[in-house]
């Protein structure tokens, strides 16, 4: 990334473009226009100049070019460009920015010019949202006033100026993608596994774009790490921040938070003091007890105490569109598991439950394989309903693991249906896609609330 100049930039604004205007991208517009930037702002979308969204940039003073790109706008001299974290950089307006060597940040950059308060930013390949979430409850509970953000639904932009404590930010690699300067007092890298091969190119820079969260922090800041993972363990001594670990498997650090005798323990300099048992998280599955332990080591640093920590993950049910329990029809659990966007979250969705599970998968099809859920499908899930580009790679991998009973579906009230028709008495219905959503639904959120729409009409 060409040499990012930002105090400059705040104090003498000058023009530039944002790419993208979903809700990260309006609301970077917004706060440029706002801090006295002369914004630009172009859609390939054709938007409704009444949409208040639309409406309000205009207001602002915004320049729109909407309904595609203008090839014009890659050669004016912008000080910077603003991308949406969803729009790749192989896209061909974007790439030929680059190619004219404009610096492109993100929303996550731009914020982290403004801010002064500390911030704490959680990233990983799955369990963000929940993760985030336990930690602006602990901080809650302590007494303070955090503010939640971020990837995880508003919008880091349309914080800025809101008055509050911390920040506690669910960050992206696509986010991240696009930062230089951004600076968390406190991060927590929470996993590695493939996902977004179709938008980094590699699984290495997927990585390399997670790995950004800790690129400026100094040791008057916090690395939470996840200690069961060597891939992430090994990288440990290379950070310039103080390392905090969270473990399931005997808490192997001097500081952090891990699962010793059945105890989830917080370990400061040596010394362990309980927190809770483990049985008491009210969190289902073993992927949780990990987030539960990950925003335990990220609060506590952050200020949060011990009780309010121990009482937060007593009591805490869990997010939306998360393993998120819906209702009980005819002794068969329904569960919303929507934003299980890859094998890795489908694999920990499934083992959360013992068995008896008729499994609802299917999206986007970014060629990656399902062979990896084989040992969780086997013995857990007896009926499958299946959607969308992936299902016949799916009903292979199923036929490998000895479920003859699938069904194809082409919405999801219908695969809902077949669902409870396949379900008996003890079973679980569980929507744990194990693929984006983009191929039939807008969002993972739509494809969850279709599924709870259509689970509440049984």
């Amino acid at each position: 990334m060409k040499r990012v100049t930002p105090e400059a930039w705040l104090q003498a604004p000058g023009e530039v473009l944002v790419v993208g205007l979903g809700k990260s991208g309006t609301a970077a517009a917004a706060l440029l226009a706002r801090r006295g930037f002369r914004v630009t702002a172009t859609d390939e979308r054709d938007l409704d100049p009444a949409d208040p969204a639309v409406a309000e940039l205009a207001s602002l003073g915004v320049e729109l070019a909407l309904g595609g790109h203008p090839a014009e706008l890659a050669h004016r001299p912008w000080q910077f460009v603003a991308k949406s974290p969803g729009i790749p950089y192989h896209q061909p307006f974007v790439a030929e920015l680059a190619k004219m060597s404009h610096v492109i940040v993100t929303d996550v950059e731009i914020a982290g010019w403004l801010e002064q308060r500390p911030i704490y930013a959680i990233t990983g390949s799955n369990g963000k949202t929940t993760t985030t979430t336990l930690v602006g409850e602990m901080l809650k509970a302590s007494g303070m006033n955090p503010i939640v953000a971020g990837n995880i639904g508003t919008p880091v932009c349309d914080v800025v100026t809101k008055p509050g404590d911390v920040l506690v930010l669910e960050v992206s690699s696509f986010q991240l993608e696009g930062t230089a300067t951004f600076r968390p007092h406190g991060a927590a890298l929470l996993n590695f596994y493939p996902a977004h091969l179709d938008y980094h190119g590699s699984y290495e820079a997927y990585q390399r774009a997670k790995w950004k969260l800790f690129a400026n922090q100094t040791p008057d800041d916090v690395a939470v790490l996840n200690w069961d993972q060597s891939l992430i363990r090994d990288r440990a001594g290379q950070l310039a921040a103080s390392v905090r670990g969270f473990s399931l498997e005997g808490a192997p650090f001097a500081d952090g938070v891990g699962v010793i005798d059945g105890e989830l323990v917080f370990v400061r300099a040596g010394e362990r003091t309980p927190l809770l048992p483990v049985d008491h998280v009210a969190l289902p599955g073993r992927h949780n007890l990990q987030n539960a332990a990950a925003a335990a080591a990220l609060a506590l640093a952050a200020g949060a105490s011990e009780a309010a920590v121990a009482h937060v993950l007593r009591t805490f049910q869990g997010v939306e569109h998360r393993l998120e329990f819906v209702r009980e029809v005819a002794g068969v659990r329904y569960y919303n598991d929507s934003k299980a966007t890859n094998p890795d979250a489908a694999r920990q969705a499934l083992r959360s439950f013992p068995g008896g599970i008729v499994w609802i998968a299917g999206g986007l099809d970014r060629g990656l394989s399902f062979d990896s859920l084989l040992p969780d499908v086997a013995g857990r899930v007896h009926a499958a309903v299946l959607l969308g580009e992936t299902r016949e790679k799916l009903r292979d991998m199923l036929a490998r693991a000895g479920v003859s009973s699938c069904a194809f579906a082409s919405s999801m009230d219908e695969a809902v249906r077949a669902a409870s028709r396949m379900a008996q008495p003890g079973d679980v219905v569980l929507l744990s896609p194990a693929c984006a959503s983009w191929d039939m639904f807008p969002s993972y959120e739509v494809r969850g609330s279709m599924f709870k729409e259509a689970v509440h009409r049984l």
